[in-house]
C-alpha cells in the first residue's frame, strides 16, 4: 500500500500521506476503547445517581465532579508519566491513554445521561409507581426508554470530543496521527514542513469529526423533545 502512495504522490509526500492515515487507525481504536469503557462506566454512575438514596447521589456527583474538574492533559500527564515514576512501573502508553480517556468520558457521559433521565416527565415516573413497579422495573421499562432517546443525539455528538481528545495522547508516546504528524513535521526533509503536515492533520479529523456532528444534529432534528403531558392526558 505504501507503495501505491508513493507511486501515486511521490516521495516524501507519499510517504507521509500512508503514515498519517496509517496512524488515523490507532487514533479511531483509541476512540472506541474511551467510548466503549466510558460508557459502561457511566451506565453505572448514572444509576447510582439517580437512585433515591442521598449517599449514592453524592457518590457519583463526587465522581462526575472530579473526572471534569481535571483537565484530560492532566490526567495523560499523571497516569502516563506522574504514576509510573512514581510506583517505577512501566505502563505501556496505550493502557494509560486508554483509562484516562475513558475516565474522561465517563464523566461526561454520565452527566449527559443523567440529564437525559431528569429530563423525563415526572409523570412517567408516577405512572410507573401507581401500576405498583418497584423504582428498578420503572428505570428499564418506562424511563430508560425515553431517556435513550433524548441521549442519543448528545451521545453522539460527544464522539466528537472523544476524537478531539484522544489527540493529546501523543504527549505520553501514544502511537496515533498527532504523533506521527508532529514528527514529520520537526523533521528536517523538504515537503515535510509544518504548514504542509498540519492542513492534513486537521483535514483527516475533519473528516473523522464533521460525519459525526452532522449525524447528532440529525438525530436532534429527527427525535426532538418528549411530550411534557402526563400519561393520562395523552392521546
Amino acid at each position: 500500500m505504501k507503495e501505491f502512495f508513493v507511486a501515486i504522490l511521490g516521495k516524501p509526500f507519499g510517504i507521509v500521506l500512508f503514515q498519517l492515515l496509517e496512524a488515523t487507525q490507532f487514533t479511531l481504536y483509541l476512540s472506541l476503547i474511551a467510548f466503549v469503557g466510558g460508557g459502561l462506566i457511566a451506565l453505572i454512575v448514572t444509576f447510582i445517581r439517580i437512585t433515591p438514596s442521598k449517599q449514592n447521589k453524592v457518590v457519583a456527583s463526587s465522581y462526575i465532579w472530579t473526572f471534569q474538574s481535571i483537565p484530560l492533559l492532566m490526567l495523560l500527564f499523571l497516569l502516563g508519566l506522574g504514576v509510573p515514576r512514581l510506583l517505577n512501573l512501566d505502563i505501556n502508553p496505550w493502557v494509560a491513554a486508554g483509562i484516562a480517556l475513558t475516565l474522561y468520558a465517563s464523566a461526561y457521559l454520565s452527566d449527559v445521561w443523567r440529564g437525559a433521565v431528569e429530563a423525563v416527565p415526572v409523570g412517567q415516573w408516577e405512572g410507573g409507581s401507581a401500576l405498583g413497579l418497584s423504582f428498578l422495573k420503572t428505570v428499564i421499562l418506562i424511563v430508560v426508554p425515553q431517556a435513550v432517546r433524548l441521549s442519543l443525539a448528545p451521545t453522539v455528538g460527544f464522539m466528537v470530543q472523544i476524537i478531539k481528545g484522544s489527540s493529546l495522547a501523543y504527549i505520553i508516546g501514544f502511537h496515533d496521527l498527532m504523533s506521527v504528524g508532529k514528527r514529520w513535521a520537526n523533521a528536517p526533509v523538504t515537503g515535510t514542513e509544518p504548514f504542509v503536515i498540519f492542513p492534513i492533520m486537521a483535514l483527516i479529523y475533519f473528516c473523522l469529526c464533521f460525519p459525526l456532528s452532522l449525524w447528532s444534529r440529525r438525530l436532534e432534528r429527527r427525535l426532538g423533545k418528549p411530550s411534557s403531558r402526563k400519561p393520562a392526558e395523552a392521546g
